[in-house]
């Protein structure tokens, strides 16, 4: 799958302008980066890194490839894709931060293919690039949230999808008074779920419009998607609880319950909300 190099690229190094050249990146000081056979380059420096194999591992982004790719999603992508189109008319370069396997990236350039010309997908996981690249050609890249391999004020819209926000690095990298898609789980989203695995659960106080407030992001518009799947069967549910945070936080007798049924109709509750950074001062 071939790569597109993109203009907002920069060297992770030393912050000047990557250029391909014969399947390499390289900046004006020699500092190179190979590009993959899949269709991707990785920026992700060794101290950026928390652990040897950082992210998602290899049988998490297959868990989730083989679950998105069931449909029980597919509404979300539809939302996503229409709110995105809708607001970012007339916009040029589009990035999904943490981008995962690509799931929400291909169906969203389905419906804009003008935007793949001018599409970043980045995720600190290979496993998860390795598995993004191949859907189609977009700049795809292994890179973190808190060290954005982008020029200051290049992204028109950034997309953080159920990730971890770095509202700095957002900032710094989104033009004045561009677009920041938030998705994230509502109060019932996998309610089901989450009764099976945890003992006891909590109310979730909403305080990310404050987050995001204190970032220097304004609220513009949101949206709520919820709805009930069809029966997920026993492999889909195990896909499920491997592709989220549930796997590590659940007790064992909650993974012991879960590993027992045969069949499970699960709550979506996803929020979709809207922001915008501060405008360029005069």
């Amino acid at each position: 799958m071939s790569f597109l190099s993109h203009e907002a690229l920069c060297c992770p190094l030393d912050g000047l302008a990557l250029d391909l050249h014969s399947g390499v990146l390289a900046c004006p000081r020699g500092h190179s980066f190979d590009i993959a056979r899949q269709g991707y380059v990785n920026l992700l420096l060794a101290q950026e890194k928390r652990s040897r194999d950082p992210g998602d591992s290899k049988a998490m982004i297959s868990a989730r490839r083989n679950f998105l790719n069931a449909g029980y999603y597919a509404p979300l992508a539809a939302e996503l894709a229409r709110v995105a189109i809708a607001a970012g008319s007339g916009l040029s370069t589009v990035v999904d931060a943490a981008c995962g396997e690509g799931y929400y990236d291909a169906q969203l350039l389905q419906a804009a293919p003008d935007l793949a010309d001018n599409f970043i997908g980045f995720d600190i996981s290979k496993w998860a690039l390795q598995s993004a690249a191949p859907r189609l050609p977009a700049t795809w890249l292994v890179a973190s949230n808190r060290q954005i391999p982008l020029r200051d004020a290049s992204v028109d819209m950034l997309l953080s999808l159920f990730g971890f926000p770095e509202l700095g690095e957002f900032g710094r990298v989104l033009k004045p008074a561009g677009i920041l898609l938030i998705a994230e789980a509502g109060p019932q989203h996998l309610l089901e779920l989450r009764r099976l695995i945890y003992p006891r659960l909590t109310d979730k106080n909403d305080d990310a419009k404050a987050f995001y407030a204190a970032g220097g992001f304004q609220l513009e518009g949101e949206s709520r998607v919820t709805y009930t799947t069809t029966e997920l069967p026993k492999n889909r549910i195990a896909d499920l609880l491997l592709m989220t945070p549930h796997l590590y936080r659940a007790s064992a007798e909650g993974k012991a319950r879960v590993a027992e049924l045969q069949a499970l109709a699960l709550t979506i509750d996803v929020r979709f909300r809207l922001y915008r950074s501060a405008p360029a001062t005069v």
